[in-house]
């Protein structure tokens, strides 16, 4: 994120600010301003100069400022007579989120507005989806001009990605249009985004694939998301899980949260996050092994000198011969902080080890990864759901939703019938079966301690296999991608690609691409999408949208019909046209090309 403007006079700093919280006076201090051009923001901006609360106004917004709303902090400066302190406004198009060098995402505390269950949800009007999609391409049209670059955009047909890619098109050609203003010209681009080295942008539709999310996963960086509270890299964790319980009669005691940061600073993160969970519990290990190793050294270079129990300021003053003692004390800010590394990696990692032995999660990955691949099953689905000690209910769903989807004829409705009372049974909820079966007509047309115990837990390897996504941007990538340029047809040679996901990502296909773009020398790969959650926050989703299909069910039957045939038939016709428009559009082709 660039350094936002500053004042040129120094002024001390008197600290951060919300923008809605209570502010005194302070009319001797030049004010920053980092918000988003919204109604409130703008009102609460309007007021701040009415009460004449600063010296001078730097505005920051977040994405473009529109002109009414310009308009109305320009009359609030001028009826507050303040239109000299208004120093700078700038529209800063920042309106995403940077998880990683190469994963972004669009939102993060108001994801609800552009969810998978906003998008998808049975009752949308048309209104309400133009409104999403404006956000969407909004904050993709900061994400490009951020990075500087004019895309190369390729999507599905008949999908919300196609919506978007229709609009980001059509905003991006209308900055382009105006060359003094673009924001793609000049001093905003670097070189060669007009030459034959455009980034290829893939826009899919998160129905695309519904598998994955739900799928469980083997490697550190999806593990810790799916079993943990893992929020914009930041792991938050109760302390003293597993203590010994409380004296009868006793208070409780009561659980303190633990937060550890995952950054690119941490060099074990990110040589690790893409990991099979058994390695990485091996290289804490290791490195709890070193770090023993060279504490030792350390004790016993004191020990050979009768230095035992001097503070580190004694140590430091003494003479050449203690050159390598010296030595080793001098690095000990860098063994704490190894030590501090250490310590996060080993509770974060116990605790995901908790769950995987609680829930048997190498058994449901093991079995989902067959499912997903097609291969042999050695155990039968009903035998997992009907065990009492194989994970939660919810895990549960999410197998058998893996095999409903994944499955190349659907289950007959006796077996489907039987495999529900045996989900019943254990506990499930079965709204998200409601939801994926009508989804799925559609889609089928077109240890503890120190070291780590990991009996009872398979030493599972990962099969390299490209998801969905991967394999439309492969396909993509062996292209010779022909764009108009200058009423000419010429080939574009890609070299970054981005692939983006309308209706919400996971880890998991981010570490799908993060592989594939190893093996593809010299090219870079991002992946995006509008929210990124967890198989829990996806079911938690689907689940409304099957009440919410229940909803307009109930509202249907006060329909005026005279015979409940003349419905049903209607139900069908719609059917029928939506399979034989879908069947036109697969044979039309995968995919629509708009070209920059």
């Amino acid at each position: 994120m660039p350094a936002l403007p500053m004042p040129k006079t120094a002024t001390e700093c008197t600290g951060v600010l919300l923008l809605h919280s209570d502010r005194d006076p302070i009319p001797d201090v030049p004010a920053i301003y980092f918000v988003m051009p919204t109604e409130e923001n703008i009102d609460r901006i309007c007021q701040d100069l009415r009460n004449q609360l600063y010296e001078s106004y730097y505005l920051n917004f977040i994405s473009a400022i529109s002109r009414s709303k310009l308009e109305d902090i320009a009359s609030a400066a001028l009826a507050a007579n303040a239109v000299t302190q208004v120093t700078k406004v700038y529209d800063q198009y920042l309106n995403f989120i940077t998880l990683e060098d190469d994963m972004f995402i669009l939102c993060h505390q108001n994801k609800e507005l552009i969810s998978y269950h906003a998008i998808n949800r049975a009752d949308i009007l048309d209104t309400d989806m133009e409104a999403i999609m404006d956000t969407i391409v909004d904050s993709l049209f900061c994400f490009f001009v951020t990075l500087g670059a004019v895309p190369i955009i390729r999507c599905p047909r008949g999908n919300a990605a196609e919506m978007v890619a229709v609009k980001l098109d059509k905003k991006l050609r209308e900055n382009l249009r105006d060359a003094r203003n673009s924001l793609f010209t000049g001093d905003n681009m670097t070189a060669g985004q007009f030459s034959f080295q455009r980034p290829l942008f893939v826009l899919a539709d998160r129905n695309l694939d519904l598998a994955t999310p739900l799928h469980h996963t083997w490697t550190y960086q999806a593990l810790i998301h799916d079993v943990l509270d893992f929020h914009l890299n930041r792991v938050m964790m109760e302390e003293g899980q597993g203590a010994e319980p409380s004296p009868a009669g006793a208070r409780p005691k009561k659980k303190s949260r633990k937060t550890y940061d995952l950054t690119a600073a941490d060099k074990f993160w990110q040589k690790h996050k893409g990991s099979p969970f058994p390695e990485v519990a091996e290289s804490v290990q290791e490195e709890l092994d070193t770090y023993r190793a060279q504490e030792d050294e350390v004790k016993r270079l004191k020990s050979i000198m009768g230095l035992e129990g001097e503070d580190e300021g004694a140590i430091s003053m003494l003479s050449d011969n203690t050159a390598k003692l010296t030595s080793a004390v001098s690095s000990l800010p860098e063994l704490l902080e190894k030590k501090r590394l250490i310590d996060l990696h080993t509770n974060v990692a116990t605790a995901v080890l908790d769950h995987i032995k609680s829930r048997k999660l190498d058994v449901y990955f093991e079995y989902e990864e067959k499912l997903m691949s097609k291969s042999t099953l050695d155990k039968s689905l009903l035998d997992i759901i009907s065990d009492p000690d194989a994970g939660t209910p919810e895990d549960k769903m999410r197998l058998f939703l893996i095999y409903y989807i994944t499955a190349q004829q659907a289950p007959s409705e006796a077996d489907l019938e039987q495999y529900k009372k045996a989900l019943q049974d254990a506990g499930c909820d079965l709204s998200p079966l409601n939801y994926i079966k009508q989804w799925n007509l559609f889609s089928r047309v077109m240890n503890t301690g120190s070291q780590f115990v990991m009996e009872g837990v398979k030493n599972l390897v990962l099969k390299q296999h490209n998801l969905p996504v991967t394999r439309i941007l492969d396909n993509l990538m062996e292209m010779n991608l022909c764009v108009t340029m200058s009423c000419d047809d010429v080939v574009v040679f890609v070299l970054q690609a981005i692939v983006f996901v309308v209706g919400g990502g996971n880890y998991i296909e981010y570490q799908n691409l993060v592989d594939y773009a190893k093996s593809k020398q010299g090219k870079k790969v991002l992946y995006g999408c509008s929210e990124l959650f967890n198989a829990a926050q996806f079911i938690k989703q689907v689940r409304k949208q099957d009440t919410c299909k229940l909803s307009r069910q109930h509202r249907t039957k006060n329909m005026n019909f005279n015979e409940s045939g003349q419905f049903n038939l209607l139900v069908a016709l719609c059917v029928c046209v939506c399979v034989c428009v879908c069947v036109c559009l697969k044979q039309a082709g995968n995919y629509l090309f708009y070209d920059l």
